[in-house]
């Protein structure tokens, strides 16, 4: 690899030569060789953001030179459309607070921004430094860059959560009138419809889209201009609310001074929230699609209720066996977003004082999530929520051996009765219909408030239509 010279605080580096990027990055690179993985686009484009805001803000305020101050916005721009993303090449795991990331981006923009101007890679019209980075620091560029990075794929993520409510709630009016088996402790229960359980589904994923939102909230408030520690040192007593204003005008993000400086940089509060909310989804996608697994299991041998679309053969030995491989990908994928979560909460209270160093792992895991969350989230919706069809002949059948539809005799005959015809139904194999109804032909069932014997067509009228018992109220 050809090389050049570049030189640092340290002293000399050679970095590669048609590298946007210089010295510091250079030295992250070799002192980093951890996981292979580069920072995420949404990283990119948030400090790409800042740095764009900032030298429109400073070129105003008369601190910055007009001519580099536009070469920077030209540069930032670029970046932030995606053009240079290829020059980010600093491991997640890296220095503490994400000054390797910071530099990497103070680096290319400067590099663009001098060849904007003319000159040579390298050569530096345009510093990283004392231009580039001007009334900035890692300290309050990283904790804003992550907060404007979620709230850049916040929309799709939500479009997506919104499109798998709607499908389930599509399915949950399809299947409703479905009377099936309820299990409770994974053990026969009283009936309830198929649309219930789809319903139910829905508003789990709703609320889950909710909490998302106001979890959002937070990420709003920004801490821009707190430079080291919060005080503001090197940056114009302007600075502050200038960023914020011109960072919502780049973005169209709404946005939100801090109102404390020193707050928003000690604490990442804000991101273990919105990180816990991603975390509470992934709880609600793995037990559906536990539950996905369980009602499509068999077919054979199993539940058999649901028939989940056929994508890919199951089986490299057994012929015809096709898998839930759709549930199975969304239980992987919010497991891997629960251990990112995990991630999340050791980082963020691993701060000391004045500076959270973890940033570099809560920016990576929060990114991380979201783009997990999107795309396993609308292939369980497209590959598998929509096209799922109920199998009624197995649902109902199930229901017609579950002796637990007894409950809607214990208005009339009570418990204590009702167990003892459960008990006997099961061990005879037959239904709590059938038996109740001849133990009533024979006088043997009594009436649980009234001194008289229970009739046949007490029985039979109580247990004529299985939907009502799905309604609620007491069965008349």
């Amino acid at each position: 690899m050809n090389t050049r010279i570049e030189k640092d605080s340290l002293g000399e580096v050679k970095v590669p030569e048609g590298a946007l990027y210089g010295a510091q990055t250079q030295r992250a690179v070799e002192n980093f060789p951890v996981s292979g993985l580069k920072p995420w686009p949404a990283f990119i484009w948030s400090m790409a953001a800042i740095k764009r805001a900032a030298a429109d803000v400073n070129g105003g305020l008369g601190l910055l030179d007009k001519e580099k101050a536009e070469a920077i916005t030209q540069a930032a721009s670029e970046v932030m459309d995606g053009k240079w993303n290829a020059e980010f090449v600093v491991d997640p795991f890296q220095a503490g607070a994400g000054t390797s990331h910071n530099m990497n981006v103070n680096e290319v923009i400067a590099n663009r921004a001098s060849q904007i101007l003319g000159g040579e890679l390298a050569e530096y019209l345009v510093h990283p430094n004392d231009h580039v980075n001007m009334a900035q620091s890692t300290n309050d560029t990283i904790p804003t860059a992550i907060r404007l990075g979620v709230l850049w794929r916040l929309d799709e993520m939500l479009g997506v959560v919104d499109g798998l409510v709607s499908a389930l709630n599509e399915k949950a009016k399809e299947f409703d009138d479905i009377v099936k088996s309820g299990r409770t402790h994974l053990q026969d229960a009283v009936p309830v419809r198929l649309g219930q359980e789809f319903g139910a589904y829905a508003r789990a994923v709703e609320r889950d889209g909710e909490r998302l939102r106001r979890a959002a909230e937070g990420l709003r408030r920004l801490g821009i201009g707190g430079t080291a520690t919060g005080t503001g040192l090197n940056a114009h007593q302007d600075y502050h609310a200038g960023m914020v204003k011109r960072l919502s005008e780049i973005t169209g993000l709404e946005l939100h001074t801090s109102d404390n400086l020193f707050e928003s940089m000690q604490s990442q509060a804000d991101a273990a929230d919105f990180s816990a909310a991603m975390r509470t989804l992934a709880l609600t996608m793995t037990r559906i699609a536990n539950d996905f697994r369980l009602l499509s299991s068999g077919p054979s041998t199993g539940l058999d209720e649901l028939r989940l679309p056929a994508v890919q053969p199951g089986s490299s030995i057994m012929p015809g066996k096709v898998n839930p491989v759709l549930a199975e990908m969304t239980n992987q994928a919010m497991f891997h977003i629960i251990g990112c979560d995990t991630a999340v909460a050791y980082a963020v209270q691993g701060g000391q004082l004045e500076l959270n160093v973890m940033m570099p792992i809560i920016a990576h895991n929060l990114f991380e999530m979201m783009q997990i969350h999107i795309g396993a989230l609308r292939a369980f919706t497209e590959k598998c929520v929509v096209g799922l069809q109920a199998n009624r002949e197995k649902a109902e059948g199930w229901l017609a051996r579950n002796a637990i539809v007894v409950t809607a005799l214990n208005p009339v005959i009570g418990y204590q009765q009702g167990a003892a015809l459960v008990k006997q139904a099961l061990k005879e194999n037959r239904t709590v219909g059938e038996i109740a109804t001849e133990k009533a032909d024979a006088g043997e069932l009594s009436h649980v408030s009234e001194d008289r014997k229970v009739s046949a067509e007490e029985i039979q009228h109580a247990l004529s239509d299985l939907r009502k018992l799905t309604e609620g109220g007491i069965v008349k």
